[in-house]
This record gives C-alpha cells, sequence and structure tokens, in this order.
C-alpha cells in the first residue's frame, strides 16, 4: 500500500508581508518591528520546545493568532483569518501564548524601583480603582460568586495607576462580587504602603478605605476647602479611568467579555496588561 504523505495545515499568508504596517496594527495592535523584537522573545523559546504532531505553528504565528483574538474576542473569526486551524487548536494556543506573557509580570508592571523613578514620578500620587471586567459563566459550586452586583459574572480587577497611565501594580483573582476594600486589604500594594516601601499616596474613590496613604473623597460638603479637595481628587483619578478606557479600547476583547475557561480568562487580564505597558514603554520611546 502506498503510503500517504502527512497533510500540511494550511497554506497560509504570512501577515508579516501580505499587510502593510497600517493595516498590521490596526489588527493586531502592535508595529510589526515589535512583534518581532519584543513581543516574539517573550515565547518563543518556550513555544519552540513543544512537540507538536504534524507541521508545527511556527511561534509568530501562534503569537499572532493570540493578538488577533485580543483585537476581537472571537474564535469564529479568528478561526476564519486562519484558515485549516481548529477552533480547539486556537484556543489551546490562546491559553499557551496567554500564559506565557502573563508569567512576566513582574517584569513590565512594578513600581518604579530606583530613586531616580520615583523622582521622576513627580506627582507622587498613585491612583487605585478596581473595575469589572465581564467573563462568562465559570460555572462549578462556586460560580454564583462571579455575580456581581449588576448581574452578570465578572472579575473584579484592581489597577494601581501611575500619573502617565502605567500600570505599577494589579490583581487578578477576585470574583465580580468581591468588594473594593476587601481585594484591596488582601492586596501586597497595601503591605507595602503600611510598610513605607513605596513613597507617597494612593488615591481612591469610596469603595476604599481611607487611610493616612489612601486619600478618598470627602462626603460630606459642609466646606470650600472640602469641595476644592473632592474636584482636586477627581481631577487626578480621572488618570485612572482613562487607563482603562485606554486598555479596553486597545484589547477589545476585555470591554466585549471572555467567554474562555476561567484560568484562561485571567492569564489573558495579566497578558493583555503586560502588552499595555509593554505598548507604552514603546510609545515613550518614540515621542
Amino acid at each position: 500500500a502506498t503510503q500517504l504523505e502527512s497533510p500540511f495545515i494550511r497554506d497560509a499568508q504570512n501577515p508579516l508581508q501580505f499587510f502593510n504596517t497600517q493595516e498590521f496594527k490596526l489588527r493586531y495592535r502592535f508595529r510589526k518591528e515589535v512583534v518581532l523584537d519584543v513581543l516574539l522573545p517573550l515565547v518563543n523559546q518556550c513555544l519552540t520546545k513543544q512537540n507538536k504532531r504534524g507541521l508545527p505553528i511556527p511561534p509568530v504565528m501562534q503569537l499572532l493568532t493570540c493578538l488577533r483574538f485580543y483585537a476581537t474576542s472571537n474564535f469564529q473569526l479568528v478561526s476564519v483569518d486562519w484558515r485549516g486551524i481548529s477552533q480547539s487548536t486556537i484556543s489551546n494556543i490562546i491559553k499557551t501564548v496567554s500564559t506565557l506573557i502573563a508569567q512576566r509580570l513582574g517584569e513590565f508592571i512594578h513600581f518604579p524601583n530606583t530613586e531616580e523613578g520615583f523622582r521622576s514620578n513627580f506627582r507622587r500620587f498613585y491612583e487605585i480603582t478596581a473595575h469589572i471586567l465581564k467573563i462568562g459563566n465559570p460555572g462549578g459550586d462556586n460560580g454564583e460568586v462571579f455575580r456581581n452586583r449588576k448581574g452578570f459574572f465578572s472579575l473584579n480587577v484592581q489597577v494601581v495607576s501611575g500619573p502617565k497611565r502605567e500600570i505599577y501594580d494589579i490583581v487578578v483573582r477576585h470574583p465580580g462580587s468581591s468588594y473594593d476594600s476587601l481585594i484591596f486589604d488582601r492586596s501586597a500594594v497595601r503591605v507595602r504602603m503600611e510598610r513605607g516601601d513605596i513613597p507617597g499616596l494612593l488615591l481612591g474613590d469610596n469603595g476604599y478605605p481611607c487611610r493616612h496613604y489612601l486619600l478618598t473623597p470627602v462626603l460630606q460638603l459642609g466646606t470650600e476647602a472640602a469641595v476644592r479637595y473632592n474636584t482636586a481628587h477627581i481631577r487626578t483619578r480621572n488618570v485612572v479611568e482613562r487607563l482603562f478606557g485606554t486598555w479596553k479600547r486597545h484589547f477589545p476583547c476585555l470591554q466585549r467579555g471572555l467567554l474562555t475557561k476561567l484560568e484562561t480568562s485571567l492569564a489573558i487580564i495579566c497578558a493583555t496588561a503586560v502588552l499595555y505597558n509593554i505598548g507604552k514603554m514603546k510609545l515613550k520611546k518614540t515621542t
């Protein structure tokens, strides 16, 4: 009997060659050189080591598949883009690549770690907030704890922002029913602020407890000073609200909601936070 040849997965177009600069960035959210020189090295070694049956999918194509999902939050649309790759394979790629990027969280998301870095942060104010990110029903015995007060399933993600809308700290493990104050009390940033490891002050809304290092709005506006304080507080805290807006616009999967498994959703949120900060770093170097 004649031995059948192993079928190729697909005769793929190379997006790096097929799309021009503007089309590529619109589709994958980063310039080609950033994908090749910055993002690919984060995952290339681990993806190369994986033992795959048949024709392996190159690491750069796996990375682009994941970035495309972040921009669409639609498995079917990504599957159409990558003809010949099944939805289950795409799902595995998204989980694997997201996890690899999320593992680099400590490298790209942190407070300034030098005195010069703190000095350059001229205001020394850090804005903290928790934000609801929609997910599918995780199921299981504890699935209902992820249902928030608005009735849908979500994660309550806490972020500390610097004055230039960079992410300095992120907590992604609490279900949507969790109170902001509880998330903060269980966070490492609270411990560091109380120890004095981080100079400056935190600004938060009234969902947070008012402490000597965490300033919240005044509830009783009986004086002109209180009104001025609240006005300045709101204006400053607007930074972190704009951060979430930019983060969601850059990665629409966060805006539309994640219907992936809970473990994958956590990895996607952390991975997009890493990519958000990388984007901020690259933008800073070009301006």
